[in-house]
């Protein structure tokens, strides 16, 4: 029997009903097909699930919420992924598997070799979309945290930032980089990839300064929407929680 989860960004609570963005219900509606009294799954990221029946009428769809359970599937292992912007699709598919995997935090980069470059406007549309993108995610794989998406940054600011956390640091790079099994690492780490391209000497030489350890995963060059991805499981792998 399948599981319908919905993302619903408002306060949820046992016993009481809750209507349904135009969207979100149009969504259970249109594309899942759900008819009145069919068991729905409601979350809004404080990390429960909220199980209830949908109710339908002309204009709207309403969940009576019966029940409240804690989700603990969240990583021992808090990942936060540096990424430098990918175009279109790919950067959708590195924030949709990402979020399976188990990040906690997003932070997008603009590099020397980064091509999409964003104005103001247009970030903030993709960071709206991104959040949707990481929403559906986390209702497709059961999570009810839903990973941080920041804003935008040059590389180097967001290196300023990054200093200045405690976490293990690390950036991803074919050339002179350890095994990760030669490294290690503790309850919560930042993994940096690069774009098409790979990062420049002036790129690394601003992680390096930031505290960035540089790795391999081994002989072959991955692609930028590869990369992440593959970090991310080897690092869960080892000092996560797929073991």
């Amino acid at each position: 029997m399948r599981r319908i989860r919905l993302f619903i960004d408002q306060p949820l609570q046992a016993g009481h009903d809750v209507t349904l963005s135009e969207a979100a219900a149009n969504h259970a509606v249109r594309v899942l097909r759900l008819r009145e009294g069919d068991a729905v799954t409601l979350f809004n990221g404080d990390g429960h699930d909220y199980s209830g029946e949908i109710s339908l009428g002309k204009r709207e769809a309403r969940v009576r919420i019966g029940r409240v359970d804690a989700v603990a599937n969240e990583s021992s292992l808090a990942i936060t992924l540096v990424q430098a912007i990918a175009r279109g699709e790919k950067m959708d598919l590195i924030l949709q598997k990402a979020t399976e995997l188990g990040v906690v935090r997003i932070l997008p980069v603009t590099s020397d070799r980064t091509e999409v470059k964003l104005d103001e406007d247009r970030a903030d549309k993709r960071i709206l979309h991104w959040q949707r993108v990481l929403e559906s995610a986390c209702e497709q794989c059961g999570r009810a945290q839903v990973p941080q998406v920041e804003s935008p940054l040059t590389l180097e600011r967001a290196a300023r930032l990054l200093a200045e956390e405690s976490d293990s640091k690390l950036v991803l790079h074919p050339e002179g980089g350890q095994p990760l099994s030669q490294i290690a690492v503790g309850d919560a780490a930042t993994i940096a990839i690069g774009p098409e391209g790979g990062f420049s000497d002036r790129d690394l030489a601003v992680l390096d300064q930031a505290g960035f350890q540089r790795i391999t995963l081994g002989p072959r060059v991955l692609r930028t929407e590869t990369a992440g991805l593959a970090a991310i499981a080897a690092l869960q792998t080892r000092f996560g929680d797929f073991g």
